[in-house]
C-alpha cells in the first residue's frame, strides 16, 4: 500500500468515526428531546412558585422534564379532554371525579391542599373581618355593594367562589361585581388597582407582591378548604399521549419524595401547600 492510499484509508476511518459520533449524539439528543411531558395545571401552582421548586427535583430523579401549561381549571380540563396534555393537576374535586366518570381519566388522587382567603381594602368598608363565616362575609360585601373582583374564568377558584355565593343565597351582579376572565395574579392586580374585595388561594396571595392597600381580611372557614388532585389520563381515548412518563410524574407526586418536596416549598418561611396523598 502506498503512502497516498494509507492516508486515504486513515482519513476514511476518521470520517467514519466522526459520522458515527455525530449520529450517536443526534440519536441521544433526539431521545432526550422526547423526555418530557406536558402538564395542564392551574395558575395558582405556577404563580405561587411551587413548580419552580419541585419540578427540578422530579427531573433530577427521573430525567423527565415537565412543561407546564398554566390556565384556569376549566381550561385545563378542556386541554386534557382534547388530548393536548399528558397529565392534569387541578383543584376542583367534583369536576375531577366527573372527568374520571366520563372516561377521560382512569385515576384521580389527592396530592396536596391549602385554603382560600378573602382579601380586601385595609379599611374593610363591608366589615368582613367581623364575619363568622364565609357566607356572612360575602353577604356583607353584597349588601354594601362594595367592589368585588372575580376571576370569572371557570377556574377552580372561580368555581369555588360561585359555590360560596350560592351557599350564601346571593346571585352576584351589578356594577360592584366585576368578572375579569383572568388568572389569579392579574385578578389580584386588578383588585389592588380598584381597592376591591377578591377571593384568592392562599399560596398566590402570599407570593403576590403588588398588594398596595389590600389585606387578608377573612380566613379559616372550613368551606374555604382547597384540595388539589392529580389525574392519569385515559390511554383508550388518547393513545398518543406519553402515559408511561405521565404515570411516573403522578406516582412521584404521591411518593414520599414528592410529598416532601411539596411540604418543603415555602415563601417567606411560610408553607403554602400541605401534602395529603392517600
Amino acid at each position: 500500500m502506498n503512502e497516498t492510499q494509507d492516508g486515504d484509508n486513515k482519513m476514511k476511518k476518521t470520517l467514519n468515526l466522526v459520522l458515527a459520533a455525530v449520529t450517536t449524539m443526534g440519536l441521544a439528543f433526539s431521545a432526550h428531546a422526547e423526555d418530557y411531558i406536558t402538564l395542564a395545571s392551574t395558575t395558582s401552582t405556577e404563580s405561587s412558585g411551587l413548580f419552580d421548586s419541585i419540578l427540578p427535583k422530579f427531573e433530577d430523579a427521573t430525567g423527565i422534564e415537565v412543561r407546564v401549561v398554566a390556565v384556569g381549571t376549566g381550561q385545563a380540563f378542556e386541554i386534557a379532554r382534547r388530548g393536548d396534555a399528558d397529565s392534569l393537576l387541578v383543584h376542583d374535586t367534583a369536576g375531577e371525579k366527573r372527568f374520571v366518570e366520563n372516561g377521560y381519566a382512569t385515576e384521580r388522587a389527592d396530592v396536596m391542599y391549602n385554603d382560600f382567603v378573602l382579601i380586601g381594602p385595609a379599611d374593610d368598608p363591608a366589615n368582613i373581618s367581623a364575619a363568622k363565616t364565609a357566607a356572612e362575609a360575602l353577604s356583607a360585601i353584597a349588601e354594601a355593594e362594595a367592589p368585588f373582583a372575580s376571576r370569572g374564568d371557570d377556574s377552580g377558584t372561580n368555581r369555588a367562589e360561585l359555590r360560596l355565593w350560592e351557599s350564601a343565597g346571593i346571585e352576584p351582579g351589578g356594577s360592584w361585581y366585576r368578572e375579569l376572565g383572568s388568572g389569579m395574579g392579574p385578578t389580584l392586580n386588578t383588585a389592588a388597582a380598584m381597592d376591591a374585595y377578591v377571593m384568592s388561594d392562599r399560596a398566590t396571595w402570599v407570593a403576590f407582591e403588588n398588594r398596595q392597600n389590600l389585606k387578608l381580611l377573612f380566613e379559616g372557614d372550613k368551606v374555604l378548604f382547597n384540595q388539589y388532585g392529580s389525574l392519569l389520563l385515559s390511554e383508550e381515548k388518547h393513545p398518543h399521549l406519553k402515559h408511561e412518563m405521565a404515570a411516573k410524574w403522578h406516582n412521584w407526586l404521591l411518593s414520599d419524595d414528592g410529598q416532601k418536596a411539596i411540604a418543603d416549598f415555602k415563601v417567606d418561611g411560610q408553607q403554602l401547600f400541605f401534602p395529603n396523598a392517600q
